[in-house]
């Protein structure tokens, strides 16, 4: 084979892998709670899973679970432990983590949860305060995950 197959061979796969697009995969699952809104409980693009926040309802009953923070936290990490599950991912190889919180007093008590949900390798992580949350619920939380063969 001569220089001139290798390269048009390279600029074949140069043109090929340059000018394609990634597809945007929208995932759903019964296991979660439907978008209140305009939006997908989460997207994938290529290995990457951007999952919209999770509040804590219940994807039984449609509403907020009864309780404290504590409660509603773990309904909305459970929330997207199925939507992760969905998407062929899991709490292992979520990356990044946003959480919202109407209170930052209660803070160290997500914090106490959180870690029976992310026990090492922790990923990248912000908590925010805001003055309200959709349905008056008291956290919020997205992540973004890759995919994997865990």
């Amino acid at each position: 084979m001569n220089k001139t197959y290798f390269f048009v061979l390279f600029i074949v796969f140069f043109v090929f892998t340059a000018f394609s697009k990634p597809k945007k995969e929208i995932i759903y699952t019964p296991e979660a709670p439907k978008p209140i809104g305009p939006y997908s409980q989460a997207v994938a693009v290529g290995n990457y899973i951007f999952v919209s926040g999770q509040i804590g309802i219940d994807p039984k009953t449609n509403n907020i679970v009864e309780g404290d923070i504590e409660a509603e936290f773990r309904q909305a990490m459970e929330n997207i432990k199925a939507i992760l599950k969905q998407a062929k991912s899991n709490l292992d190889l979520v990356v990044k983590v946003s959480i919202f919180l109407t209170k930052i007093e209660d803070f160290a008590k997500i914090n106490k949860i959180y870690q029976e949900y992310f026990k090492n390798n922790y990923p990248a992580r912000e908590t925010v305060e805001v003055s309200a949350l959709p349905k008056n619920a008291k956290v919020e939380i997205s992540v973004i995950a890759i995919r994997g063969n865990k």
